[in-house]
């Protein structure tokens, strides 16, 4: 009979149980009604103004937070901002950075790339969305004595769980965009944030509006994504 759980370097490990040790019928049906249902994401810049319950939010930051991260240190914080003079000044902010990149910092050939997604140095969207949902990064712990601690695979650790992120947002019905101004500390001086983190990616979070429109784009097909060894 299968223990509970066993000790490995005097730490207790449970057993795992899940649902998901299903036939190989049911994985494929459900891996194809997973791909009907996240190929309908789309990265949306135009928010309607109705509102999005916080405890749906918490979901969210919650479903992001079981995202595997290295040594399991979850060197991560979401900052969930609905304040509507704090998501004002996060826009000027942001608008201030965009307008620079966009003028000076970027290349014309960077901007020739990105001149199909219709993209400025306007983001309304900071404003409009009910939700900014911001990941922060954290370099490195601090303990109740303010000492450092090691965080390891620091980036690898919170592009995986922004991923799930991603995820858990077009899960609920809801519509985001990954913002990445540059540079972006100017969100740790606003929301006064420690001195261990930095900005990671912004995510403006609600409703797509009545009359949003997205590029008329493809994806790449498996055949260019991807290479199979068997």
């Amino acid at each position: 009979m299968a223990k509970d759980f066993i000790l490995i370097n005097n730490h207790k490990h449970i057993r795992y149980e899940d649902d998901s040790n299903l036939d190989g019928e049911i994985s494929l049906q459900k891996s194809e009604e997973f791909l009907r249902q996240i190929n309908r994401r789309r990265s949306i810049r135009t928010f309607s103004d109705k509102p999005v319950s916080k405890n749906t939010i918490e979901n969210i930051i919650k479903s992001a937070s079981t995202a595997p991260s290295g040594a399991h240190k979850q060197p991560w914080t979401f900052c969930a901002i609905s304040n509507a003079e704090i998501k004002k000044q996060i826009r000027i902010a942001a608008e201030e950075e965009e307008k620079i990149s966009y003028e000076g910092r970027m290349s014309e050939r960077w901007k020739d790339d990105l001149a199909h997604l219709g993209t400025d140095m306007h983001k309304p969207f900071l404003e409009n969305a009910p939700w900014l949902i911001i990941a922060f990064k954290k370099v490195y712990d601090l303990d109740e004595n303010g000492e450092k601690q090691n965080n390891y695979y620091v980036n690898e650790s919170v592009g995986i769980a922004c991923g799930f992120l991603i995820a858990a947002i077009h899960n609920a019905g809801l519509a985001t965009l990954t913002h990445t101004p540059s540079p972006m500390n100017f969100l740790e001086k606003i929301l006064n944030r420690p001195k261990n983190e930095r900005a990671y990616i912004l995510f403006p979070v609600g409703y797509a509006h009545d009359e949003t429109y997205v590029p008329d784009i493809t994806r790449k097909p498996l055949d260019k994504v991807s290479e199979f060894y068997e």
